[in-house]
């Protein structure tokens, strides 16, 4: 709670508030974006311009023309709004392969625990965790040549 000249203010006004600046911004940008797309004043009266000769600009030469600055600056937007997805999209690859290396890696332990004897099971996911042989006899009260071998079962099946 912040108390400024006798009003409260808690997280819940501070919420209302930025909702209200991100409306208001919104807003701006909303309305600078119409301007964009707002075809160009057009005058009264078209300044008389000399005549042009029919062969001096061919018809396919006009629909080519220099874009005006509001297509650039659309188009601009457009490719940095491209290469930040493409930026995404790698960003989201590169999860997507940690995961599914994970995943892999969480299967083979599991594969590794169901094809060992229920009584093994423990030792086996201590030596998958990392674990050294005498912790693992420790804890699970087996010897600790079968600890060692349970070890070196899980590095062999690790590769």
């Amino acid at each position: 709670m912040l108390e400024i000249g006798g009003i409260s203010l808690g997280l819940r006004e501070g919420v209302i508030g930025l909702i209200a600046l991100l409306a208001v911004y919104m807003a701006f940008v909303l309305l600078r974006m119409r301007r964009l797309h707002a075809p160009p004043p057009v005058a009264a009266e078209p300044p008389q311009a000399a005549p042009v000769r029919a062969a001096a600009v061919a018809p396919d030469e006009e629909a080519w023309s220099a874009p005006g600055l509001g297509e650039e600056v659309l188009r601009s937007g457009l490719e940095q709004e491209v290469a930040m997805l493409r930026d995404e999209v790698d960003a989201l690859r590169g999860e997507l392969a940690a995961l599914r290396d994970d995943l892999q890696h969480e299967l083979g332990q599991m594969r590794a625990a169901q094809t060992v004897s229920p009584i093994y099971g423990d030792a086996m996911q201590m030596a998958a965790a990392g674990y050294d042989p005498a912790a693992i006899a420790e804890r699970c009260g087996i010897a600790r040549a079968e600890a060692e071998l349970v070890v070196a079962l899980t590095k062999s099946q690790e590769r």
